[in-house]
């Protein structure tokens, strides 16, 4: 916990067709912290380019409070956004952002606003969480930047998260340090929050067609996954990646069934048809460039 002071300021920079649920999920807990301690420890500002309301991903509408090239007085600053979205003012809305940063203001992205920040040229050098949904487009679009699979990453005055719910437990962590674990740990059971997830957490990734999750996976076959994952655009041959993971072929195809419900061949051929369609559905590449 730090000593008093004037309360933390973070701005939420608003795209069209932002998550709603990572807006919801970064103000609740922090407007529960101010209740429960009955001191304003935090304030916020909802940001856009334009005055105009900027429509949520579920067609609700919020007004900004300040425009980007006005607001002032921030500690941090959030972009929110879809992937595909870009700056309406592709010129001076980048030119702001990088001001801010010379300024010391913390900046960082949930979701899909990991893009804009990146296309802004605010995450060269930089590890970042890219949510695995957007992994694929990610990585086409911006191969010089770092992307993982952690649920949070904070970088010096970088901070990622890659969805809603990584974006409570980041609040929570910004009211720990602030307030204290007694408060954060009461914020949390408001919230019928059931854990706090630990800051090297990855994020929770379906296993298609399984019901279940990779972190559920035993070692083998989660690291036979792994480096699915990181060969998809040059293929590994099955009977190598056995080897790789120390098992036979045979032993390693009957426990990757038994553990997905499917072959590995059968999972890496749908990894990859996922991968492609992800990069269909968020980057602008074409379909030739996709499929080559």
């Amino acid at each position: 916990m730090t000593e008093r002071r004037g309360p933390l300021h973070l701005g939420f920079l608003l795209f069209p067709g932002f998550p709603m649920a990572c807006l919801t999920s970064a103000i609740e807990p922090l407007r529960a912290a101010n209740e429960i301690t009955g001191r304003r420890e935090f304030r916020w500002t909802l940001v856009a380019e334009t005055p105009a309301p900027v429509r949520s991903s579920a067609e609700i509408g919020f007004d900004p409070d300040q425009t980007l090239q006005m607001v002032e007085g921030l500690d941090q600053l959030y972009l929110l956004a879809p992937p595909t979205a870009g700056f309406a003012d592709p010129r001076r809305s980048p030119a702001r952002l990088r001001w801010l940063d010379r300024t010391g203001v913390t900046l960082g992205a949930f979701s899909g606003g990991i893009f804009p920040l990146a296309r802004a040229g605010l995450m060269e050098a930089r590890p970042c969480s890219v949510h695995w949904c957007y992994e694929a487009a990610f990585k086409a679009e911006f191969p010089g930047v770092e992307a993982r699979e952690a649920a949070i990453l904070r970088d010096g005055r970088r901070t990622t998260a890659s969805g809603a719910g990584a974006v409570f437990d980041l609040m929570l962590r910004l009211i720990d340090e602030r307030l204290g674990r007694d408060c954060m740990t009461e914020v949390a059971c408001w919230f019928q929050h059931p854990f706090v997830r630990d800051a090297d957490a990855s994020q929770k990734v379906p296993v298609p067609r399984s019901g279940g999750t990779t972190d559920s996976l035993p070692p083998q076959i989660r690291e036979a996954v792994r480096l699915f994952e990181t060969h998809v655009e040059d293929p590994l041959r099955i009977p190598d990646v056995a080897a790789a993971v120390g098992l036979s072929g045979r032993h390693f195809e009957r426990l990757f069934k038994r553990e997905t419900g499917q072959s590995p061949l059968r999972y890496y051929h749908h990894l990859r048809l996922a991968k492609a369609r992800q990069r269909v559905l968020y980057s602008d590449e074409s379909l030739r460039e996709i499929a080559a």
